[in-house]
């Protein structure tokens, strides 16, 4: 994981460094006048779960995917199969396939292979807070996202480390320094 760490920095300060639009979350559409807004600068502030491919990355029935803020689960794509990383998929799934979410979104919209960027809400919470409260993800704090939330963040992957809970009691200490 933490090669993948790595490149995911290295390909987050390329897209600080050319640039890929930079995101205030203001919305910008409302289909009915009512509720929420469906839109934001950054892409939708709902949508439907059509497909969970890891841990940490969903596609919506839109077909954008989205990569959860502040959260690094084991990997399980491109022949990886790391610890944990099948119980952080089902967990995800568990909580968000099928289901119609909220998108809030940071600073910047979209990483460098595209995906937006967001917390998502599913009726039973925050998914980005479930996952490491929960010991199924580790914390990946890459500013200016999650400035505002990254301690909360880490207080809870601590409290997740003391208990021994999901990947914790049964990978060691997978998040590196």
């Amino acid at each position: 994981m933490p090669l993948t760490r790595l490149a995911f920095l290295v390909a987050s300060l390329n897209l600080l460094a050319f640039g890929a639009g930079a995101c205030d979350g203001h919305a910008v559409s409302d289909s009915d006048g009512e509720g929420p807004p469906e839109t934001s600068e950054c892409g939708p502030t709902v949508g439907k779960v059509a497909k969970v491919v890891d841990g940490d990355t969903i596609v919506l029935e839109s077909g954008e995917k989205v990569r959860y803020l502040l959260v690094d689960t084991p990997e399980i794509t491109n022949g990886k199969r790391e610890c944990f990383g099948i119980e952080a998929r089902d967990f995800n799934a568990e909580y968000v396939l099928g289901q119609e979410i909220a998108l809030t979104y940071d600073v910047e919209c979209a990483d460098a292979y595209g995906r937006l960027l967001a917390y998502v809400d599913v009726p039973d919470g925050e998914i980005n807070s479930l996952l490491i409260a929960r010991g199924y993800a580790c914390v990946l704090d890459i500013p200016p996202n999650g400035e505002d939330r990254a301690g909360e963040f880490m207080a809870m992957q601590r409290a997740a480390q003391d208990q021994k809970a999901g990947l914790w009691g049964m990978c060691g200490d997978v998040c590196g320094p």
